[in-house]
């Protein structure tokens, strides 16, 4: 069989995982406000997509002979299928929203645009637009400016169209650019009785723009929505006279006048007007042009307020404290006598900022060091690093600065880290520092002793609300100590470690990884029971996926639970036969990873911050730490047993991306996998 039919493009996989979003849009039994919500992750992928994944195809297509070789087909030809599926898509998004506006109407909640306000609400439309609007809008008159003004990227517009009814022909043209992020998208309107009301910012703005042009004697107005997404590679130049965060600082300042990759338009818009948009913009048929209804950004619906019923969200389930880490009980005293295992965002996470807090107060530490890949704009992890310098600790903070779309908050947090006089490194040349790992040091009874983090998600508070992640808790030296071994890396850049216990990327998990799947094969092969149990975001890695096709046709038993990306297809006659493969999308987003070897009886689990791919296993500085404490690998077999049973939100990841619900026999109760990890932690079963 080709390569091409036992490798599923990387790009259309992606748009298949970003399909299992907006099917939970579209799920009657998703609360309505989620399900509006969905809509705004799902359009928030669509960006982040067409920003990175679409701009790096339309850069192979410089060389396209190469590029084939890489991806197994011209990238015309994928641009074409992208923007084929990315149309389909767009049909189920357009359906699905109708479903949910008419589903709204039955709670008596109604959007509304400029045209159907009532008398009261247009003045109060009014009154809301001088005092929060006006100030944020400063219109370009299009005649007055040579060429089309470049469009920022992420931005949202209307494009004005100014008429006089007496004079047909003296139109003129005003772009408004709306900044969502000083004026809410959303206003919430008088109410009519049980009635309830919201518009959106863009017809709040349409609504006054005889306010906006008073000056000029147009009687007629047309505004349509227009959006540019741009390439967010980040050009970095080799200027040695420049620091690391000067060139990163520069690089983002050019990415707002990246090259386009998407032109979103209102279908409604005259032809005329689009073909005058393209000519003046410079735009071609390769810049992916998507005709799109009267709103966009939909990520704005991400933050959609409820106002109607509590039935219309999630019901609550509030973190939970960990059994081991009461309140004002030391959680070193904890940690040096058992191995703690904190599942986020199920429990809190909190215990990491009190851990943090204890060990910047506690006079026997001597050192914390931290890896900060994503953090909070209000950082309570900075701040209690901030403390811990201010307390006397040395503090060492490998800052990864090229967190994409986090890099300003980094650099922001950078400087503020190295004024406080905390020891600031920004990784390593050449890798991106992505493993998430803290390091205490404490001396105990005349001698330092090693505490350990090893996550799989960041420490970032809001994320942790909202991703499943794990973090590991020790003081096993084991893991410890090794961990110790990768800050010393970081400070030695030029001294290699070797590791026993942890899986270390680029040096060592590739390598490692391969091992354990040969072990299983061997195993097989002598008549062993043989597993593999992967949990990952993205399965990519060619090497690695047909590694897993020589287990799977051996005997080994494969199970993959992937959230995002799965180049590999399960089920292929005498191919796959072996590999099952699901995906859980449902009010959390699933981030943890997990790699499970059977292991003769002996199993052996990892958890880690790597997927499976080229960029983490060879690119990146990663760790997978062994989870040796016996408790906490029946916590984690359990786990993943509950999601593997899922028949709730688990669908069946296949060749064709049709993304089919796991099928539920007659009688079966109904696992949500998600909520019944839930209800086990909160009562103490897992």
């Amino acid at each position: 069989m080709s390569k091409q039919k036992k490798i599923i493009n990387r790009e259309l996989s992606w748009l298949a995982f970003n399909h299992r979003v907006l099917q939970e849009a579209a799920d009657p039994t998703v609360p309505l406000v989620e399900r509006l919500r969905f809509l705004g992750i799902f359009s928030n992928n669509m960006d982040e997509f067409f920003k990175v994944r679409v701009a790096s195809v339309k850069r192979m297509m410089v060389n396209e002979k190469l590029a084939k070789r890489l991806i197994g087909e011209k990238p015309r030809q994928l641009l074409n299928s992208i923007q084929q599926t990315v149309i389909r898509l767009q049909k189920i998004f357009d359906k699905t929203y109708d479903d949910i506006l008419m589903q709204l109407r039955k709670e008596n909640i109604f959007i509304v645009n400029e045209k159907q306000l009532s008398p009261d609400q247009r003045q109060f439309v009014r009154q809301y637009f001088e005092l929060k609007v006006l100030p944020t809008i400063s219109p370009i008159m299009l005649k007055n400016v040579e060429g089309f003004p470049p469009l920022i990227d992420k931005s949202i517009y209307l494009l004005v169209v100014l008429k006089k009814k007496k004079k047909p022909k003296s139109n003129e043209y005003a772009l408004i650019e709306m900044f969502t992020d000083v004026v809410p998208r959303f206003l919430v309107l008088p109410g009519n009785g049980a009635k309830k009301f919201i518009i959106l910012l863009d017809d709040v703005i349409r609504a006054c723009l005889d306010r906006i042009f008073s000056i000029f004697g147009y009687d007629h107005f047309e505004a349509y929505t227009i959006k540019l997404t741009r390439d967010a590679e980040l050009d970095i130049d080799n200027d040695i006279s420049k620091s690391f965060l000067e060139i990163i600082s520069t690089s983002l300042t050019d990415r707002e006048r990246g090259q386009p990759v998407r032109f979103v338009y209102d279908q409604n818009i005259p032809e005329e007007l689009l073909d005058y948009l393209i000519r003046e913009m410079n735009l071609d048929e390769d810049d992916n042009l998507i005709p799109g209804r009267r709103y966009h950004n939909f990520k704005d619906y991400m933050a959609f307020p409820n106002i109607g019923e509590r039935h219309c969200e999630y019901e609550p389930t509030p973190p939970l404290t960990h059994p081991s880490l009461k309140p004002g009980k030391s959680i070193l005293d904890v940690i040096r006598k058992k191995d703690v295992l904190i599942h986020w965002p199920y429990q809190k996470f909190s215990h990491f900022i009190d851990l943090l807090r204890e060990a910047s107060m506690d006079p026997a530490v001597r050192e914390i060091k931290i890896c900060l890949y994503r953090v909070a704009k209000e950082s309570k992890v900075n701040y209690s690093l901030i403390n811990a310098a201010r307390n006397g600790k040395d503090v060492t903070a490998i800052m990864e600065l090229r967190a994409r779309f986090d890099e300003k908050s980094n650099i922001y947090w950078s400087r503020k880290l190295e004024e406080e006089g905390i020891k600031v490194i920004f990784g390593v040349p050449g890798l991106k520092v992505h493993s998430k790992i803290l390091h205490i040091s404490r001396k105990e009874e005349g001698r330092i002793n090693h505490y350990a983090l090893v996550s799989t998600g960041n420490f970032h508070e809001q994320n942790a609300g909202v991703y499943s992640d794990l973090s590991l808790l020790t003081c096993d030296p084991r893991i410890a100590l090794e961990v110790r071994k990768v800050f010393d890396f970081f400070e030695n850049t030029f001294k290699t470690f070797n590791y026993k216990h942890l899986l270390v990327s680029p040096l060592y998990m590739r390598r490692r990884l391969l091992m354990m799947i040969d072990r299983e094969i061997s195993n097989a092969l002598s008549g062993h029971e043989a597993c593999i149990v992967l949990k990952i975001n993205n399965l990519l890695d060619e090497d690695m996926i047909k590694r897993l096709y020589k287990a799977g046709q051996a005997g080994v038993k494969v199970r993959l639970l992937i959230r995002g990306i799965c180049s590999l297809i399960p089920g292929l006659p005498g191919i796959s036969e072996n590999i099952e493969a699901r995906a859980v999308i449902d009010k959390y987003l699933e981030h943890s990873r997990i790699f499970i070897f059977r292991n003769k009886g002996q199993e052996q689990f990892y958890i880690s911050s790597a997927d499976w791919m080229p960029r983490n296993l060879d690119y990146r500085i990663e760790v997978a730490s062994p989870i040796y404490d016996p408790d906490l690998q029946r916590q984690i077999r359990h786990y993943i047993e509950v999601q593997w049973n899922d028949n709730v939100k688990a669908r069946l990841i296949n060749e064709s991306g049709n993304n089919p619900y796991m099928p539920k026999a007659d009688g079966e109760k109904s696992i949500r996998s998600q909520m019944e990890l839930y209800h086990l932690i909160r009562e103490g079963k897992l």
